[in-house]
């Protein structure tokens, strides 16, 4: 089917439809829900079957609903309405919820409903429910519902009016701050927990830190028996600050300051700078058991085969001192006798590349830009020298820019179906890229299809990586499959019998490489590229980051997602009907 996919933005919900009903072999177009007029365009040059709505913030116009098909994704269970329904079901403790897809009507969440999914729910943040759970049934929906679109047209089949359905949801109003403030005196630990994760990654919980107003994210269980007054700052580690609550503690992993030039989304201490400056570290062992906060964890198999590096940094945003404090690490576990090494992103993200707030809140964003680009060259670099074991990327999550570069510096690269892939830097005020880019994709990818993916700028879907050959295997379902399955694949691949000549020859391999050009050559090059965009004439990165971390209301939508708007693509719609 010809598909427009009209939405709010191309989040990582969008980016997954996309790319798996592209790969179904749907004709897709993309348009940012700028305003009436521009959709209205949007639809009459795409013509499209279905109008598929992933993510939009108002309704579609009656101009567009009552003549197009227009079917939207409402992340709640059937019944369910209201701009805030993943956020209630968090801030409630609810043990079940579910996506609706519906067709437009005059009414807000009230149309006919094509298809809906139920999931069980997680202790975990709304934006991580939404990058996995809210996807993946979302992703069913619509497949099922774009099965159906025949019939309907037919008159074979028709949705459930929501008056006819059987649901438990209910209207419910938009979640203000109200809703979510925290009274330090009297929650406990669980219930500012269940707040802050139902307002992430939006809005965040208004609050206070050092006196000062600003929006809290990323909370993680703190250590039990700190004593101090509630709401009390007391430590801070890996970016984080401590806070006291009445029966124990939280971390605030990130804030948002409500006034001033930095009124971005920054890691807590440096959000407050001077303020965290004051407070203890209270640093915590690379090897530890689970539960304990802090970015980097490693751990090994009972047998001592196989190593673990979890690194799960915050939206997979790498600053320059996450990177070396990612590199320390590897060289301190290469040090451990262990066959495999597998280095595991976060849950929700292996790795973004370069931390664009970081950059954009420093005195010199280029020499931040410069700083942070080298501590990310120096984490692949590390990867890419380490000889004498096999070493596997675990993609838990998604990866885009230079973390899908940072993966293929691994030997392996393994991921579940539902990671979604974005290998290329364009996107970002035309980026160059490093991460010996140049050197690791040739090895992976012909040259053609190399060039197409830098240059298409589209998100890939991990079966399709793997059909063509960017990571090299894809398994486990889903996330929690992947997790199940890794071990055992690690624990194989530690037990192969050829392990050794397999080691001897990635030595072999890496020294003919570095004879034929080093490693060296590569970065020089990349780096001088780079130089050019974060110093040069040509401020298009400085521009893009700036839009990016200040999340400027989209003005256009990018020509290689704006199928219908190429040049030409009116007289080819044409000669195809």
């Amino acid at each position: 089917m010809r598909i427009l996919i009209l939405t709010h933005s191309f989040n990582s919900l969008t980016q997954r439809l996309h790319a798996e009903l592209a790969r179904d072999g749907h004709a897709l177009s993309v348009e940012f829900d700028i305003r009436d007029s521009v959709a209205e365009e949007a639809v009459a040059l795409f013509a499209p079957d279905v109008v598929l709505a992933p993510f939009l913030k108002r309704a579609i116009p009656e101009s567009i609903w009552s003549r197009h098909l227009c079917l939207v994704v409402h992340p709640g269970i059937v019944g369910d309405r209201g701009p805030s329904a993943l956020d209630w079901a968090v801030a409630e403790g609810e043990a079940e919820w579910g996506v609706t897809l519906l067709q437009a009507n005059a009414e807000m969440d009230a149309g006919d409903i094509w298809a809906s999914r139920r999931f069980p729910m997680r202790a975990a943040t709304k934006a991580s429910l939404y990058r996995r759970e809210v996807t993946e049934a979302a992703l069913a929906c619509v497949r099922e519902a774009l099965a159906q679109v025949p019939a309907w047209r037919d008159g074979a089949w028709r949705p459930t009016p929501l008056a006819e359905a059987a649901g438990q949801g209910r209207e419910r109003p938009l979640m203000r701050q109200t809703d979510r403030a925290i009274d330090w005196a009297r929650d406990d630990t669980a219930t500012v927990l269940a707040k802050i994760r139902a307002a992430d990654g939006f809005p965040g919980v208004a609050d206070r830190l050092f006196g000062e107003a600003c929006h809290l994210f990323d909370a993680h269980p703190g250590p039990a028996g700190i004593t101090g007054e509630p709401g009390a700052c007391v430590a801070r580690r890996d970016g984080a600050i401590l806070r006291v609550t009445v029966d124990g503690s939280v971390w605030i992993g990130h804030a948002r300051r409500v006034e001033g030039e930095q009124a971005f989304k920054l890691p807590a201490t440096e959000a407050f700078a001077e303020q965290a400056a004051a407070l203890p570290e209270r640093p915590v062992a690379l090897m530890r058991e689970d539960g304990e906060y802090g970015e980097l964890r490693y751990r090994e198999s009972e047998d001592g085969r196989v190593g673990t590096l979890e690194f799960a940094f915050y939206n997979g945003a790498m600053g320059t001192a996450q990177c070396r404090r990612l590199r320390a690490a590897i060289d301190a576990v290469a040090a451990r006798p262990t066959r495999v090494l597998v280095l595991s992103g976060g849950p929700e993200f292996w790795s973004n590349g370069i931390h664009l707030n970081r950059i954009e809140a420093a005195d010199s964003a280029a020499d931040e830009s410069w700083d942070n680009i080298n501590a990310m060259d120096d984490v692949c670099e590390a990867l890419i020298r380490l000889t004498d074991r096999v070493t596997v990327a675990a993609l838990r999550g998604n990866a885009g820019a230079g973390g899908c570069f940072l993966a293929l510096a691994a030997d392996l690269v393994w991921a579940h179906p539902g990671v979604v892939l974005n290998p290329h830097y364009k996107n970002m005020g035309n980026l160059f890229g490093s991460e010996y880019w140049t050197y690791l994709l040739p090895r992976r990818l012909p040259a053609e299809m190399a060039a197409r993916v830098m240059a298409d700028r589209l998100p890939l879907v991990a079966p399709r990586a793997r059909e063509i050959g960017l990571i090299d295997a894809c398994f486990g379902g889903n996330a929690a499959g992947f997790e199940t399955a890794l071990a055992d694949r690690a624990a194989a691949l530690a037990d192969d019998p050829d392990l050794a000549s397999r080691l001897q020859a990635k030595a072999a391999r890496r020294a003919t490489d570095e004879a034929e050009r080093p490693l060296a050559a590569y970065r020089e090059d990349e780096l001088a590229r780079m130089r050019r965009n974060f110093y040069g004439f040509d401020p298009s990165y400085h521009v893009a980051r700036y839009h990016f971390v200040s999340k400027t209301p989209q003005s256009w939508t990018p020509r290689h997602l704006a199928r219908h708007r190429e040049l030409g693509w009116a007289d080819r719609k044409e000669a195809a009907a």
